[in-house]
């Protein structure tokens, strides 16, 4: 799976789970500050994206995710078998 099929599949999740506008889902955008969404929302998301990984999802794994882009790193890395690498600052 690519990235950017990663990232169409979270604006997918996010514009049907939490309503949010897809024009506002840009990699840059800062999930809690920009879109909203909060730690219990952050569950959630991680929940409905777990089949495109399908495997066990750890914590470590989204601890510094900040941006849809991040989210869409750590699961590109968790897909192909790599560490999680903390997100870029």
């Amino acid at each position: 799976m690519t990235k950017e099929e990663i990232h169409t599949k979270c604006v997918e999740v996010l514009t049907e789970t939490f309503g949010i506008k897809a024009e506002l889902i840009k990699p840059e955008a800062r999930l809690y500050e920009e879109l909203d969404i909060d730690s219990i929302d952050a569950v959630d998301l991680i929940v409905q994206l777990k089949p495109m990984v399908g495997k066990r999802m750890t914590p470590e794994a989204f601890k510094k995710v900040r941006t849809v882009q991040d989210v869409v790193d750590a699961l590109y890395a968790l897909i192909h078998d790599d560490v999680a690498a903390p997100p870029a600052a």
